[in-house]
């Protein structure tokens, strides 16, 4: 009974708390298998409790349900079931762990080329020397590996596209060394020309929202409180961006958060999963960790009108420890 009721305060507060309150996110960020995991594991010793054992079954009953839809368990959610005619749009999102820093070059390219998508979301377009982020510039490669597609860099983020760009919108460059990635902005848009429409896509990677460290020390905790502002500061700022953009949108990258389910970022926009298994999606880690893959940190929203065909996620472990995502969208003509 004691654990039921430390539980159901704990799945409560997450619900009240996540992304709102700075130590949370700490909390927030255990794996969404702990959600379901915890009441079947109390639903196991009900015996235990024989006095109570019918109402707190009734209890767990109801916990379980609230986790398994809070985790993701289910048909995917959010995902377009009917397609409206219109012009179809692949796009590629990857986190790629430091471009290929460590990789094999030419295998990292020819993994880029073989995804023959129209418009390419990547994050982490940089080097990492000691704890100071390296700007790089792999444009001359880009250009013979991509022919006819334009690049256009925003940081750490680079978007790639074959489609006609119409603006490439650059946010102002901090001047201090490494600024550019510690306080430059975390995400990157580029209106692109779609049919007859101009669509709004968006490059995604906000910051890890915690710190972990030393928990007897203060500046461990002086720590997460920043990388928590600095996460809330750049959500807020992408949602202001995409509720002033008259243009649809589709937003996707690296959140760095498993708890998006739930969120909006306004301006009319909805939030999609892959339809392909009831399990929920898991992007986090692949490689270079030694823990299982057991979080999502890669989401995908996008404006009602625009409808998703397909969104899955695949590929990339041999480079990053995210898995890639692979989008079909079907922009509609527009309709005055």
């Amino acid at each position: 009974m004691a654990a039921t009721t430390v539980w159901t305060v704990f799945l409560v507060l997450t619900v009240l708390l996540a992304g709102r309150w700075w130590p949370w996110f700490l909390v927030q960020n255990v794996p969404p298998l702990t959600l379901v995991a915890v009441p079947l594991l109390l639903l196991a010793l009900l015996p235990l409790a024989r006095p109570v054992r019918r109402p707190l079954a009734a209890v767990l009953a109801v916990l379980l349900l609230a986790g398994a839809h809070l985790a993701g368990y289910g048909p995917g959610w959010g995902t377009a079931t009917s397609h409206p005619p219109g012009t179809p749009v692949t796009v590629f999102v990857w986190s790629t762990r430091y471009w290929e820093m460590s990789d094999d070059k030419d295998a990292f390219y020819a993994f880029l080329r073989r995804q023959h998508a129209d418009v390419y979301l990547l994050q982490e377009y940089l080097y990492w020397k000691g704890d100071q982020p390296v700007r790089i510039d792999d444009s001359a490669r880009l250009h013979r590996e991509f022919p006819g597609y334009r690049a256009s860099v925003e940081g750490e983020l680079i978007t790639l596209t074959r489609l006609p760009v119409v603006t490439a919108h650059h946010a102002p460059t901090p001047g201090g060394t490494g600024d550019w990635y510690w306080k430059g902005t975390k995400f990157q848009r580029t209106d692109l020309r779609v049919g007859g429409r101009t669509v709004s896509f968006y490059n995604v990677h906000l910051p890890v929202p915690f710190h972990l460290g030393n928990p007897f020390r203060a500046n461990t905790y002086r720590a997460s409180e920043g990388r928590s502002a600095w996460w809330t500061g750049e959500l807020g700022k992408l949602r202001a961006d995409v509720v002033g953009n008259p243009h649809p949108a589709v937003v996707s990258g690296d959140f760095n958060s498993p708890w998006m389910k739930g969120s909006s970022l306004g301006g009319g926009t909805r939030l999609h999963s892959p339809s392909a298994s009831w399990l929920p999606p898991r992007s986090w880690p692949v490689s270079g960790f030694p823990l299982p893959r057991l979080w999502r940190l890669d989401w995908l929203f996008t404006s009602q009108d625009l409808a998703v065909a397909d969104d899955r996620f695949g590929g990339g472990a041999a480079f990053s420890d995210h898995t890639a995502q692979q989008i079909s969208l079907i922009v509609p003509a527009h309709t005055p």
